[in-house]
């Protein structure tokens, strides 16, 4: 059973949405002043399924109850598509949340959201990154089609954009991550885990399995290996980050570097009044697979910012490769 801590009913114009991939993460959440959490199921319905993590159907209804207790509202997750032809577990899935006190379920995939808008109206659907709607034509299209409520936004927009497309999309409302993991800039479209793992962070739910990592000892080198790939080499001393594709180094003729991406993690804390400013009704962080330490600290943190105490994040501690960016929403390197 969740234990939870009730807090009054926040009434600010922006929503902290945090992630849960356990029980323990999810009552971190809501002691450290969450919003809203979302959290998914032990499945391939879950862009987050590792093992040793998320909820059992059990789990998930007690966790939707400790949110209410607490004033949060609770989030299900069921942000990977379904197989053609193969879409039962994700339908029972969609079933079972139906039955309970949830504040929307994210979605992806198309059919799914069909099957959610006939069979179960009054449930409140929101837009995963997953879909990768990141103008008013297609948010408009999952709005006429299925009535989303949110949509959430793939990591390749400025605050200007932001602030535009905001002003076309009402009244569907627009989240943003604002700290954690940064994927490649096109959320939903990911082969490269598949290619090195047969296994997709968009249809299984994982990308760069810890099944499939390797590091190894090279003299004073050491080696990540992703399958059957080398993906980077770390010299002594170098932080060595995680060995997913898109963050690996590669050999070019011209060079040899991070072709795609460096190993480093999303933090937009410093622009969170520009975030507000653009319209933004949440701000999500990314980390299911995270412990509940973490949870604790950086919704903490950021809980302090929107509150306007100046909090400090322990960057080098928590970011992915000791390094942070503010991506797309500034554009700096322009």
């Amino acid at each position: 059973m969740v234990e939870t801590l009730c807090r009054p009913v926040r009434d600010d114009s922006i929503e902290l949405e945090c992630p849960a991939g356990t029980p323990a993460a999810l009552a971190a959440a809501i002691e450290a002043g969450a919003d809203s959490i979302y959290f998914g199921f032990r499945d391939r319905t879950n862009a987050r399924n590792f093992p040793g993590l998320n909820f059992t159907f059990d789990e998930a209804a007690e966790a939707v109850d400790a949110c209410r207790k607490a004033n949060v509202k609770p989030l299900i997750a069921l942000n990977t598509y379904a197989d053609a032809g193969d879409e039962a577990l994700w339908r029972r899935n969609i079933d079972f949340v139906a039955t309970l006190d949830v504040e929307a379920v994210i979605i992806c995939d198309i059919g799914l959201m069909d099957y959610a808008a006939k069979k179960h109206p009054d449930l409140a659907l929101h837009l995963s990154v997953q879909a990768s709607a990141s103008n008013p034509e297609a948010v408009a299209f999952y709005r006429e089609a299925f009535n989303i409520r949110r949509v959430v936004l793939p990591r390749v927009l400025s605050v200007a954009e932001i602030a535009s497309l905001t002003a076309e999309i009402a009244p569907v409302e627009a989240e943003v991550f604002v700290f954690g993991g940064l994927c490649v800039m096109a959320e939903g479209r990911c082969a490269l885990s598949s290619y090195a793992t047969g296994l997709s962070p968009n249809k299984d739910g994982v990308c760069s399995p810890a099944s499939h990592v390797r590091y190894e000892q090279e003299g004073d080198v050491m080696v990540s290996r992703l399958g059957d790939f080398t993906i980077n080499r770390f010299e002594a001393g170098e932080s060595a980050g995680y060995p997913t594709l898109c963050k690996g180094r590669f050999c070019s003729p011209a060079r040899t570097g991070h072709l795609f991406e460096d190993p480093t993690s999303l933090d937009a804390s410093a622009i969170l009044p520009d975030l507000r400013a653009a319209g933004v009704k949440a701000l999500k962080v990314e980390g299911r697979q995270r412990g509940k330490a973490y949870v604790a600290q950086v919704i903490r943190a950021l809980r302090q910012a929107l509150d306007g105490v100046d909090a400090g994040l322990a960057k080098n501690k928590l970011m992915e490769g000791g390094g942070a960016t503010e991506g797309a929403y500034r554009r700096d390197w322009r």
